[in-house]
């Protein structure tokens, strides 16, 4: 192929071990269908401005969708990165009085600016499609456990009884604020920096909006060096994946705390299993384990180009094409791990027994006690608290007589002379009883519970919709560059 880069200033090549520590080839697969795009839409524009003859546009736009029909897997990989190889084999293709004609008026800096942001574009769009999957099945799942009784955990302690509906909910939202932080860092993604050129714009008489309109992006990154030079939507996108992988890690805790013979509330699919090399009876949750590792990758990611980007000064510098691959790391990772999870959720086995035999463990009813006792006997929750606390150090659930004992040696009288009877302290040591009464808004009783899961349906509804409108605008956008392309080569 042509050596169309060095050939002018420099006067040597580099030997193969340079050649190799400066290509960004092995990472730019990412962003080949791009690279095409933007080629696309900037020799469109720069007919219509009269920047290129009509005949030329028609070759050039004839050769890229060539190029495009024979994949990356054609390109020379011997050059520094994909646009010198896409270029040097457009000329090849149609020669260089023509083919060399494309790169006027732009330079590898906004080209690569462009490129990366299309294609982060696309992959923020198929993430929030995970992302959807992911909470709807978790409000399923949700959804046919409202009744299903599990302890609920502080500090991994069994604390008080509740719903598995309740502990998935908080998981569902968690994930519908990782959708809303998906498609808020879109925003800003999704803006072009086509036209900036090397930092300084350039002489010819190009037009910014038309390429920003061609390629289906919501605004222009108007500064042309901040437009060469940012890349602080990369910091923003690997700092929500980072964000959405600590979620999962959660998620993927409790799904290997949950697989325990000391819990055993699930049991994950086959499918998201391994066993033992010497133990044949084993049954591991890797897949969870993986996960959870992964996040890993995710902050490390974050956290490489926060220090790659730091204190560069403007504009354009070589150490931004370190950024991307830690990028595209990031972002493999995390849709991954989002459609894993999706699958644990979906086909796991849930032990509703076992959880409900579990609900009451640890006397994790003693706080609806306590509040019993406020209600009906008038005295401090802080004396209800001593009184239930020194209960607590005995073994099993307390009786009236046992309660009446120690608030004689705490108040100096019976609470059953309060008029605590039996009864109460009954309902008030019953884990069903206990999540019925929590009707606050948010808490685990069933009709409360129902009216989240409501609400999780409806704000899923509403970013399905919006998820739509922001892919109905790309598609539209492509739609009509092709459709001009396909008139500039008939013309």
């Amino acid at each position: 192929m042509s050596d169309i880069l060095r050939r002018g200033r420099l006067a040597s090549v580099p030997d193969e071990e340079i050649i190799e520590f400066t290509s960004s080839m092995s990472a730019d697969k990412w962003i080949f269908n791009s690279d095409i795009l933007v080629d696309l839409a900037h020799t469109v524009m720069l007919k219509e401005r009269n920047v290129i003859r009509a005949e030329d546009c028609r070759e050039i736009l004839k050769g890229l969708l060539k190029i495009r029909e024979e994949g990356i897997e054609k390109l020379d990989h011997t050059y520094e990165d994909i646009h010198i190889s896409l270029e040097s084999r457009l000329i090849d293709m149609v020669g260089e009085d023509v083919g060399g004609r494309m790169h006027s008026g732009r330079s590898r800096n906004d080209e690569v600016a462009t490129c990366i942001r299309l294609t982060l574009r696309n992959e923020l769009l198929l993430m929030m499609e995970d992302l959807l999957a992911l909470r709807n099945t978790l409000i399923d799942v949700a959804s046919e456990n409202v009744d299903t009784l599990m302890p609920g955990f502080t500090h991994l302690q069994h604390a008080q009884p509740t719903t598995l509906a309740h502990h998935l909910t908080a998981h569902a939202n968690a994930i519908g604020r990782d959708f809303e932080r998906t498609r808020d860092c879109y925003a800003r993604v999704n803006m072009s920096p086509l036209g900036a050129a090397a930092f300084a714009s350039t002489g010819f008489d190009l037009d910014r909006e038309r390429t920003r309109t061609l390629l289906g992006f919501d605004g222009i990154v108007e500064n042309s060096m901040d437009a060469v030079s940012s890349r602080d939507f990369l910091i923003e996108t690997a700092s929500v994946f980072a964000n959405l992988m600590i979620n999962l890690s959660k998620m993927a805790e409790e799904l290997v705390i949950w697989s325990t013979s000391e819990f055993a509330f699930i049991e994950l699919d086959d499918r998201y299993a391994s066993t033992s090399s010497i133990m044949p009876q084993k049954k591991n949750p890797d897949t969870a384990e993986l996960l959870r590792g992964k996040s890993g990758v995710a902050i490390g990611s974050l956290m490489s180009l926060i220090s790659i980007c730091k204190a560069l000064p403007l504009s354009y510098n070589r150490d931004l094409q370190e950024a991307t691959p830690n990028m595209w790391r990031s972002l493999k990772t995390t849709r991954s791990s989002v459609r894993v999870m999706n699958g644990m959720i979906a086909t796991m086995k849930i032990n509703r027994e076992n959880m409900a035999g579990l609900a009451t463990a640890g006397f994790t009813t003693a706080t609806e006690l306590a509040d019993t006792m406020v209600r009906v006997c008038d005295i401090p929750f802080r004396t209800a608290h001593q009184i239930v606390g020194v209960l607590a150090r005995g073994s099993g659930e307390p009786t009236l007589g046992e309660i009446d004992a120690v608030a004689h040696n705490v108040i100096g009288e019976s609470l059953s002379g309060r008029g605590l009877t039996e009864q109460m302290v009954n309902e008030a040591l019953d884990p069903t009883m206990n999540v019925r009464k929590r009707t606050v808004t948010g808490g685990p009783s069933p009709e409360t519970m129902q009216q989240l899961i409501s609400n999780c349906k409806d704000r899923s509804v509403g970013d399905e919709d919006s998820l739509k409108g922001l892919k109905a605008n790309v598609d539209s956008a492509m739609e009509a560059l092709f459709s001009v392309v396909d008139d500039c080569m008939d013309a």
